[in-house]
């Protein structure tokens, strides 16, 4: 069984990424538990269906710790199995917390026995707090994606969130699989994806083209797989879970120091 969390910038589409992955990968065959590591607990929405899922700690807070596997899981689209962390009430407590709730109630009630092949943590923005890092942190996913742009922030976050995947894979086994380019639209955005990935020692795993198809499957409740597996965009989805699936490739990052990655911007980053 694969453990995969997928990091990224907040807005930077983690979430549709993920789902729409995982959703590729479901209709290859594969058997996946998707764990949403967001207070939102809009991770598995679009293999729901739009499903408002209840959240683990939800669940926790109306009836108490005696609970079953089937109060917090939810099967969505290809049999992919469904759970949201949730979080703490606004302005009250860790939201980091919810993670390391959810995780260990999981594994108590048995979630990661079954015959799984994967299991993917999509995780709330960057590695900022102890709770969020906790999938690496506590060795639970070993493989880690960073969805990305060409823009500067989401460079910057990436970045960052190289920092401790670095610092956490000097004592344990957690590895950088790839970035994930979710195109903007940028300036010369697939050749500074490429360096980028490069510089840290890794590799662009794919690089996602922009298509409003997206836009309208979520509107529709639904991966672009599960809305139109006919189009294009699909076939992208399709090529970037065959490449995390079939992917050797596992790195301590190195991270850059901020000057460089602002010189790699201003070498891709403007037309020539």
């Amino acid at each position: 069984m694969r453990q995969v969390a997928i990091y990224g910038k907040g807005g930077i589409g983690k979430s549709t990424t993920t789902q729409n992955t995982v959703a590729a990968l479901a209709e290859s065959g594969k058997k996946i538990m998707v764990v949403g590591c967001d207070p939102k607990a809009d991770s598995t929405r679009l293999l729901l269906h739009g499903l408002n899922q209840k959240t683990v700690l939800d669940t926790l807070r109306d009836e108490g710790e005696d609970i079953d596997l089937g109060d917090i899981l939810i099967e969505g689209y290809g049999g992919t199995r469904c759970v949201e962390s949730g979080g703490p009430e606004p302005g009250v407590g860790c939201a980091g917390r919810g993670i390391i709730t959810s995780i260990n109630m999981l594994e108590s009630l048995g979630a990661y026995e079954d015959e799984l092949d994967y299991v993917f943590y999509d995780v709330l923005g960057d590695v900022v707090c102890g709770g969020f890092a906790m999938p690496i942190r506590e060795g639970k996913a070993k493989e880690i994606y960073i969805v990305a742009s060409g823009e500067l922030m989401a460079l910057y976050a990436a970045n960052n969130i190289c920092k401790g995947i670095q610092k956490f894979a000097v004592t344990g086994e957690v590895r950088l699989g790839g970035i994930i380019c979710n195109s903007r639209n940028v300036d010369n955005e697939f050749e500074l994806m490429k360096a980028f990935a490069e510089e840290l020692g890794s590799q662009l795993i794919h690089f996602l083209p922009r298509d409003n198809i997206v836009q309208r499957a979520e509107i529709n409740k639904k991966t672009v797989i599960d809305f139109e597996p006919g189009a294009g965009q699909a076939d992208e989805y399709r090529k970037l879970s065959r490449n995390i699936d079939g992917n050797q490739m596992f790195v301590i990052p190195k991270p850059m120091v901020q000057d460089r990655l602002e010189e790699l911007m201003m070498e891709y980053g403007i037309l020539n």
